[in-house]
């Protein structure tokens, strides 16, 4: 089995599949005809208790391998991986559907996603220096907060809400999605700093 020994790499791989399913899931929704909203909402529903399933079990992953003491070098580099494939991924198909691209425009997610490129290239140089670069509680933060508004914008068009209920849950979800984008900003900008203090620690 190798990496695949224990549960909380298992369940990762899965978290991995899961998310290609969401993306699957998603793809046919978006091939529906607007005549066709029931169905599509059913996809839409489908996706988002996909998404909440895969999106908590990520807690459960890492929970599972710092009990078992089994955190690996693999499970280090794929959780990471798979967090940022489920929540860029989503949010690019967010971008190209016209019910959702209203919550995540395309300006907002090429901001989240240079973060998480910056964030991946800066570990890496990092670690390739000999220096540890975990996670921290900010970014974990922001990660719970990039979930609940991506988890909000399938809340919104997974049902036919009344029209007072779906005015409260779409502000509800434009106030997530702009928390997320200040704790994705915050979480970059204090992991620059982190990076500028491990350098000088390990230069000194």
């Amino acid at each position: 089995m190798g990496v695949f020994t224990h549960w909380p790499n298992r369940i990762t791989a899965i978290r991995f599949g899961g998310s290609l399913v969401l993306f699957t899931l998603f793809a046919l929704a978006l091939d529906r005809p607007e005549g066709e909203l029931v169905k599509q909402r059913g996809l839409v529903n489908l996706a988002f208790w996909l998404f909440v399933v895969i999106a908590t079990t990520d807690f459960l992953d890492g929970y599972l391998a710092r009990k078992g003491g089994h955190v690996t070098a693999f499970g280090r580099i794929a959780d990471p991986f798979t967090d940022k494939v489920l929540i860029l991924g989503t949010l690019i198909f967010f971008t190209a559907t016209p019910w959702s691209s209203v919550f995540f425009p395309a300006s907002m997610v090429v901001v989240i996603l240079a973060r998480e490129l910056l964030v991946t290239g800066l570990r890496g140089y990092v670690e390739s220096r000999g220096g540890e670069f975990p996670a921290d509680r900010f970014g974990k933060i922001k990660m719970i907060v990039q979930c609940c508004a991506v988890g909000g914008v399938f809340w919104v068009h997974a049902w036919a809400w009344p029209a007072q209920w779906l005015s409260f849950w779409v502000g509800l979800t434009h106030f997530l999605v702009w928390a997320t984008l200040v704790a994705t900003v915050g979480s970059g900008i204090g992991y620059v700093r982190k990076t500028a203090r491990i350098l000088e620690e390990l230069d000194g």
